[in-house]
């Protein structure tokens, strides 16, 4: 259990101290460098994120796939990393990028293409800024 001064350190001081969860994993948050749209959630892992900082691109940990990956290394559109900054309690990430074409796999620019409509005691969804930039079955071949 932290201290108060070590939550202090964490909260208020410059020393880097990321807390990634019990998987290893730090949740990642990539907004468009100039619009500031959402373009994507996801999760590093210490290597993803040393390489990261060290590259000036995004590299990110799938949880789905057990791997390390940098983004578009399949696909081509790539993220240039503009500034990171961490969270209060430094256990989440944000980063702004200089998006090159899509940042979801499914073609689309942003991973939220889709919005939450209230319905008669419900949620139903509807597209939204849904327009594919590439056919992700000819991206990603397997």
């Amino acid at each position: 259990m932290s201290t108060s001064a070590d939550s202090n350190d964490i909260e208020e001081g410059l020393t880097f101290q990321p807390k990634f969860d019990a998987a290893g994993l730090v949740t990642c948050v990539a907004t468009d460098a100039g619009s500031g749209e959402v373009l994507m959630v996801a999760h590093m892992n210490d290597e993803a994120l040393r390489k990261t900082i060290a590259s000036g691109e995004a590299w990110y940990f799938s949880r789905s796939r057990n791997s390390l990956w940098r983004k578009g290394e399949s696909s081509g559109h790539t993220q240039r990393v503009v500034e990171m900054r961490l969270d209060c309690d430094q256990d989440a990430i944000w980063i702004r990028v200089e998006q090159s074409g899509a940042a979801c796999h499914t073609g689309r620019r942003s991973c939220f293409y889709r919005k939450v409509d209230a319905t008669g005691g419900g949620a139903g969804l509807s597209f939204a800024d849904a327009d594919r930039l590439f056919d992700p079955k000819a991206v990603y071949r397997k």
